[in-house]
């Protein structure tokens, strides 16, 4: 089972003190608080772009990170990934530097031929449905603050009614808005806050339990 670090100055000591005050000391681009996501080995976490610069970028984090991971690629809601390198941890921030030359006003467009879409976090996940009373076995591919994407061999209706329950995942209505059997695409009744997402998916992840204390 991974389990999160818990020294969140898990970044190399000598990096720190070399770049990591390099990347703090570059001029800021801009605030932009956009939902992201982080993707390593050990699974897709949800974040905020806080800010970038041409040396990099500083997230929001809403839990700890994976120990033993240091490179990572950042992907935006247009679907473009960057690789990044931790540098820094400090309380629920962090900064990352990109590994390659990045141009920062492609970034901050966020420019795509494709509408961008809500950020999903794919998972691998037993989970139940529980329509009319049964309970049937399913599995969980991914999840966004608005829905799921689950398998089944269920036969469901499009606009039927289901409840989802998960490992890490409280009970949650749903309503089948696509289909292409055997996947579902599921969008809640209520959505998901955004810390309760990303702390219930890096539990998913890792095995560990969700904190109650995340917040939105």
């Amino acid at each position: 089972m991974k389990e999160f670090s818990e020294n969140t100055n898990a970044a190399d000591e000598t990096h720190e003190t070399v770049s990591g005050e390099e990347q703090r000391g570059a001029p800021r681009f801009a605030l932009l608080l956009r939902t992201a996501k982080l993707v390593s080995p050990h699974g897709e976490f949800l974040c905020i772009v806080r800010d970038v610069s041409e040396g990099g970028v500083k997230l929001r984090l809403f839990h700890g990170l994976p120990a033993g991971s240091e490179r990572y690629h950042l992907e935006l809601a247009s679907g473009d990934q960057f690789a990044v390198d931790l540098v820094w941890i400090e309380g629920d921030e962090a900064g990352f530097q990109f590994a390659d030359t990045v141009d920062v006003d492609t970034f901050v467009a966020e420019a795509s031929p494709f509408p961008k879409r809500p950020i999903r976090l794919r998972v691998e996940a037993e989970a139940f449905i529980s329509i009319g009373g049964r309970q049937i076995t399913a599995r969980l591919r991914d999840l966004s603050r608005q829905g799921a994407r689950i398998e089944s061999s269920e036969k469901l209706a499009l606009g039927q009614t289901i409840h989802v329950v998960g490992p890490h995942l409280p009970q949650l209505q749903a309503t089948v808005c696509w289909r292409r059997s055997p996947e579902y695409g599921l969008v809640f009744t209520n959505i998901l806050q955004m810390g309760e997402l990303a702390q219930r998916v890096a539990a998913i992840q890792t095995g560990s339990h969700p904190d109650d204390r995340a917040v939105a």
